[in-house]
């Protein structure tokens, strides 16, 4: 009989997916994680992490297949550490998503009654990433490698292809590895802190076919970049630029604080929703944009706009809300912190032509207590939240509620801080009106969300 210790092993009935990826099995009253599995498996696992009511599971053996268990699109699925759900059938994916926000908003935001619509699905759960970004490293035999890190390490999982991204990315990354190893630059070593290359990041214009390449260096220095790049350049016909990013941090962060273009232009050009954006290579910009298409379409559908409102964009990034929003609307106004990320909003304002926008540089915390003097006196119609995962701080739900515009929208990519901050709001006298999440992130746990709230 297995005891309830680590290193034990159990047989175990998977019946449901965990916010964070894992399958949930029981025993004995006790919920039990198991990554790599699927709702209708019976499996054998071994305790790696044990808690009086949890633990923690290594899968060791399938018995059982369940019904929902599907072969991965990707030969590296069970080692690579992009993806959890590969082996998911994508309705049993939407559906965990769905409970997700369920279980999130009832038991964080003590929302009984959710008024949820049914998930928007992607109608390719596959070559959907319009940004890829590898970390590079060595192989024994000194090979350049450039993939994601296996699960739970920081050990590359080499790739060639990987079949979430937009598979015009594919032909670049066998063909640019061998580049580099030729070129001869060296692999920077995080434990050493030494080499030149970092990253690859790769983007792609899912409208345009544009294509944007950067090498996240460690250096400036990297001798015959400007050749190499122009020999790309000639390869790649809708290679529209080549940048460097200089990244002399230690630790993950990803970009440094600088972007030089070697080749091209320094952006890709992309149509969204109707109009031209301009993307930077540290530019955000959601991986899947006919998703969030769909979803800006839900929320200007809903808000019913009649080109007289005013409404202000929390976090809006290069405006990829705000700049839609202002065709339908009196004036927007762009809060963002990230001054470049302004620079850049204004960039595409001017290029669409235009002109009701404006945009603050600073904290959302500290702008939004005084949109209406930014306003010229007018208060806000409606106003609209994209925070990161953290959800907003405690000063902005504040000024949201001492503001009290008619209308919120509070788009989430974390059902727990979403949760968390609509109890706050509704506490204050909004009331949650209408839940429409959207899957921007096939193959993964990740689901966004928009949230409509009245006051």
């Amino acid at each position: 009989m297995a005891r309830w210790e680590q290193g034990e092993t159990l047989e175990l009935e998977i019946t449901d997916l965990s916010s964070g990826g894992d399958g949930v099995g029981r025993w004995e009253n006790r919920v039990v994680f198991v990554p790599d599995t699927v709702p209708g498996d019976r499996v054998q696992a071994r305790l790696v992490f044990t808690k009086p009511t949890f633990g923690r599971g290594k899968l060791l053996e399938v018995l059982s297949p369940g019904g929902d268990r599907i072969r991965p699109a990707c030969i590296v699925a069970d080692k690579c550490g992009g993806c959890q759900w590969q082996p998911v059938a994508y309705p049993t994916q939407l559906a965990a998503k769905e409970q997700q926000l369920t279980d999130a908003l009832q038991r964080i935001g003590g929302f009984s009654d959710l008024p949820l619509d049914p998930i928007l699905a992607a109608d390719n759960p596959l070559s959907y990433r319009n940004k890829v970004t590898y970390p590079l490293g060595l192989s024994p035999e000194g090979q350049v490698k450039a993939g994601y890190y296996r699960k739970g390490t920081h050990q590359i999982v080499n790739l060639n292809q990987c079949p979430v991204q937009d598979d015009r990315l594919d032909p670049l990354l066998a063909e640019i590895k061998q580049d580099i190893q030729t070129q001869g630059w060296s692999i920077y070593d995080e434990t050493t802190h030494n080499g030149q290359l970092r990253h690859l990041v790769f983007r792609v214009g899912r409208r345009t076919g544009d294509l944007l390449l950067t090498l996240v260096s460690n250096t400036w220095d990297l001798p015959g970049i400007e050749d190499l790049a122009a020999q790309w350049k000639e390869r790649y016909p809708t290679l529209a630029g080549v940048c460097v990013n200089r990244n002399q941090a230690q630790g993950n962060t990803i970009f440094g604080p600088e972007t030089r273009y070697v080749v091209g232009q320094p952006y890709l050009t992309e149509r969204f929703a109707g109009l031209e954006f301009h993307i930077y290579p540290t530019t955000f910009f959601q991986v899947y944009t006919e998703q969030a298409e769909r979803l800006l379409r839900c929320i200007v559908d809903h808000l019913d706009l009649q080109g007289r409102e005013t409404i202000v964009d929390a976090y809006c990034g290069v405006g990829t809300l705000t700049l839609p929003l202002a065709r339908r609307a009196g004036h927007c106004l762009g809060l963002e912190v990230q001054a470049e990320a302004v620079e850049v909003a204004s960039e595409n304002a001017h290029l669409n032509r235009i002109e009701n926008v404006s945009f603050q540089v600073g904290t959302v915390a500290t702008l939004l207590p005084t949109v209406t003097e930014a306003l010229g006196g007018d208060q806000p119609d409606v106003i609209v939240l994209d925070p990161p995962r953290k959800g907003c701080e405690a000063g902005v739900l504040d000024a949201l509620l001492s503001l009290r515009p008619p209308r919120l929208v509070y788009m989430s990519c974390n059902p727990a801080t979403l949760a968390r901050d609509l109890k706050h709001l509704c506490a204050g006298g909004y009331r949650l009106e209408r839940l429409q999440p959207a899957d921007f992130f096939p193959q993964t746990a990740h689901v966004e969300c928009a949230a409509f709230l009245v006051a």
